[in-house]
């Protein structure tokens, strides 16, 4: 579980795909600190188990279905990529909760920069766009923003100049392919909605039975 609130941008060195599954390896900093092999890391939102930490250097595999759903397989040794360390329990969730299981992909269809802020304009499937609502929580490359407007075929979101700075979002151009996960909240909500069976109590049992 992830938060959504990327802790560095770290750069591609290697990238293995003679081997299934395919190592990436990410030269890091902050993230780091007490990460091991076993734990779990957010790579552009997508979540991944680390196989070997060295001093400046980590190392994550990743499947064929994951290279398949997200933008992973499509990374180059030199890119720079969004990094967040799992979710520590009792710390601080200052995004939303994110899973790291990515719903697909999106294309940014277009940039708007104002005063202070950046307007990312994001086509998706259908699929994707039926679990965003109007102000609620997306992770685009695992960064957690809030959707701005919601449109036939796409959607927006703001990024304020820090987070620009601070992940690869500042860097994004138009037709560029990046992670979405959708709110997991909203997932089980529609989940449940979905289940709910509808009611025998109609109009015509009313009058049946006298009360109309």
């Amino acid at each position: 579980m992830f938060t959504g609130i990327i802790k560095e941008p770290g750069i591609i060195e290697k990238v293995d795909r003679s081997r299934e599954p395919a190592v990436f390896t990410f030269k890091a900093d902050k993230i780091l600190k007490g990460l091991k092999k076993g734990d779990s890391v957010s790579v552009n939102g997508a979540c991944l188990t680390v196989i070997g930490a060295g001093k400046d250097n980590f190392s994550v595999e990743a499947i064929r279905e994951t290279l398949k759903k997200t933008c992973l397989g499509d990374l180059r040794e030199g890119e720079k990529v969004n990094l967040e360390g799992a979710l520590v329990s009792g710390g601080k969730v200052s995004g939303h909760f994110v899973t790291g299981h990515v719903d697909g992909t999106g294309i940014i269809k277009s940039i708007k920069e104002g005063r202070g802020e950046i307007l990312l304009e994001i086509k998706a499937a259908e699929e994707i766009l039926d679990g965003i609502v109007l102000k609620g929580s997306v992770a685009v490359d695992g960064v957690s923003l809030t959707v701005a407007a919601l449109d036939d075929g796409s959607f927006s979101v703001y990024v304020i100049p820090h987070t620009a700075r601070a992940t690869t979002l500042g860097s994004r151009k138009v037709g560029d392919k990046v992670n979405l996960e959708t709110d997991i909240l909203g997932k089980y909500a529609a989940k449940y909605g979905a289940r709910s069976k509808p009611s025998n109590i109609t109009k015509e049992f009313l009058r049946e039975k006298g009360f109309i």
